[in-house]
């Protein structure tokens, strides 16, 4: 089993395969891939790459941590395991109706 990167502060031109590219000078990548916006499709700035081993995922976060691509600095570290969700929003209806009829009450 591989070990899970995050790399934060990629430009928002910055493709899988250079993500890819990037990290194969550090060992086996299993898979990269760049975070986008589900609405416009823009990359979101970060992403995450998926090592072959734990020693080439370490050798990676320590060669690439702060380094530059594309202009920005990169944050290079150990994925961590996505916190689960919890229901939240949801938001009611809320409020009564209260008269509406013009100041006359319901009258049938």
């Amino acid at each position: 089993m591989g070990s899970k990167i995050y790399v934060g502060g990629l430009p928002y031109s910055a493709t899988e395969a250079e993500m890819e590219a990037l990290f194969a000078e550090h060992g086996t990548v299993q898979s990269a891939r760049v975070i986008t916006d589900k609405f416009t499709g823009q990359s979101r700035g970060f992403g995450f790459v998926e090592m072959s081993t734990s020693e080439e995922a370490e050798a990676a976060i320590s060669a690439l941590n702060s380094t530059e691509m594309g202009g920005r600095t990169l944050t290079v570290n150990e994925a961590k395991p996505m916190a689960p969700r919890t229901g939240g929003g949801g938001g009611g209806f809320g409020g009564g109706g209260g008269n509406r009829g013009g100041g006359r009450g319901n009258r049938f």
